[in-house]
């Protein structure tokens, strides 16, 4: 693709700089985004082969660094150095806003810490496209992340967020939607639910229903990624029986 004409943008030294990248369609990161990670010193990203089809998508040229949950450890000192030396750093996750279910957070409390400033450069967000996609009340909702792996802390896990009267968000592996819904349809039978995939891709699909429906109409399709599962809030359903 052809370079687009990039706004001017203050960067400040010395600041980290946290950017949305797009969740699926590399046409939904914004141009401001763009001119942060074009006039960054250095990005550090969760996978840099996925963030340089990003960049190139754009004729961007940046000097990418690997921080994942991998190598934290190793990482995060050297962000806070760089910081520290006035250089202007960049922070970008595969997919939405970092921090938000990947190890940002890890970053951002050494900074509080180190007393370095940092910023945030908005953008795509799986959990908010997914809210309005599943058509359940917006007013109030608890995103929970991802559930535990094991079947049964799993299970309790849902128990107590569903105890909410908002509506409920959680990212889940394709690997564990099934088990997911099938622990939904006991402890939440008649609650409804919205699974929803391939957000702002070709096949972008949203299966609304009872717990026990979805996976009836998940059965046999070909999954793959990561999905989100929205659940209806107790107060939407007690609105919905009245």
């Amino acid at each position: 693709m052809t370079a687009v004409e990039l706004p001017e943008v203050q960067m400040p030294a010395g600041v980290c700089h946290f950017v949305a990248t797009p969740i699926g369609n590399l046409g939904d990161v914004g141009l401001r985004a763009l001119a942060v990670l074009a006039a960054a010193d250095v990005v550090y990203a969760e996978d840099t082969r996925h963030t340089r089809r990003l960049l190139g998508r754009y004729d961007i040229q940046a000097r990418l660094a690997s921080y994942h949950d991998h190598n934290k450890r190793q990482a995060v000192p050297r962000i806070v150095d760089e910081l520290r030396n006035g250089h202007r750093v960049a922070v970008v996750s595969d997919a939405g806003m970092p921090c938000v279910s990947d190890p940002g957070y890890t970053l951002v409390r050494a900074l509080g810490e180190a007393d370095l400033e940092w910023t945030v450069i908005p953008g795509p967000s799986s959990v908010l496209a997914a809210l309005v996609l599943a058509g359940f009340s917006p007013d109030r909702f608890l995103f929970v992340g991802y559930p535990p792996r094991k079947k049964g802390p799993r299970a309790r896990f849902l128990t107590e967020a569903l105890a909410d009267r908002a509506t409920v968000i959680l990212l889940e592996s394709c690997h564990r939607i099934s088990s997911t819904l099938e622990i939904l349809s006991e402890v939440a039978p008649e609650r409804r639910v919205a699974v929803v995939r391939e957000i702002t891709k070709l096949h972008e699909e949203t299966l609304r229903g009872t717990p026990a429906e979805v996976l009836a109409r998940m059965t046999g399709k070909r999954l793959k990624g990561e999905l989100v599962l929205v659940v209806q809030g107790r107060a939407d359903a007690a609105t919905g029986e009245e």
